[in-house]
């Protein structure tokens, strides 16, 4: 399992993603799973991955192998975001198809989903959740985050400090406490993590991090974050157990 989040917001975007894959409780590894496909000054294109690692593999691949072809479509020449996603789902799907029956076979989950975030000249800002299916949902300013892999242990923080408004540099934090709670809750997930902070109309990468296991900063964010709960927790008021009686007869 992993977990990958983007968030998007009024000055661009976040992505984050773990490293950790697992094969069972004795079989741990360590692979990439946030790609930079961006054409400097024209476009910004960040993936993340996760599902089947072989699958995921095989559509980074491909993607790649495009990108040396003199003639075809490629991620570098797509005028659109959109169709950059339709694009990369319909790799996922033809990958999909041509392994399912032997991993079905086999019992093994051939499932797998993507983000998409980034920017094209002409455009704003955008991030894309793609289904194993090859179709693709959009977030939007009501819904300023997508997430994949082991979503529900760093939902709630999301859910309880982000919106659109949110200055760029708090989204990273959060997106790293976000990941912070999803390790501490369950050890499919786990560092080195990779974060990237995109500025909206900038068309570069000028921020990103490979954030180690025990890195001081994670190890110093866990630690803040879990005092500032216990003081929060603390300070909340007791509980009334004797609430003023309610005549029912009214």
């Amino acid at each position: 399992m992993t977990y990958c989040l983007g968030i998007i917001t009024q000055s661009g975007l976040v992505m984050a993603a773990d490293s950790r894959t697992n094969a069972g409780v004795d079989h741990i590894s360590t692979y990439l799973k946030l790609f930079d496909f961006s054409q400097s000054e024209e476009r910004v294109l960040l993936i993340c991955t996760a599902g089947n690692l072989s699958i995921t593999q095989a559509v980074i691949a491909a993607l790649q192998r495009d990108l040396k072809l003199p003639d075809g479509i490629n991620l570098h020449n797509l005028p659109t975001l959109y169709e950059v996603a339709r694009y990369i789902g319909g790799k996922l799907r033809s990958m999909e198809e041509q392994d399912r029956p032997w991993l079905q076979k086999d019992g093994i989950d051939f499932q797998c989903n993507l983000l998409l975030g980034g920017q094209i000249k002409g455009e704003e800002a955008g991030l894309y959740l793609i289904y194993s299916q090859g179709n693709c949902i959009q977030a939007t300013r009501e819904t300023p985050f997508l997430q994949v892999g082991e979503t529900k242990y760093g939902k709630p923080i999301l859910d309880r400090t982000l919106n659109y408004e949110t200055p760029l540099a708090a989204a990273a934090k959060c997106a790293l406490l976000s990941i912070d709670s999803t390790m501490k809750s369950n050890i499919s997930v786990a560092p080195p993590i990779n974060l990237v902070m995109y500025e909206a109309n900038t068309f570069q990468v000028q921020h990103s991090l490979r954030l180690p296991v025990g890195d001081p900063y994670l190890v110093q964010i866990r630690k803040y974050w879990e005092t500032s709960l216990k003081v929060a927790f603390e300070g909340m008021p007791e509980i009334d157990w004797h609430p003023q009686a309610t005549n029912p007869k009214g």
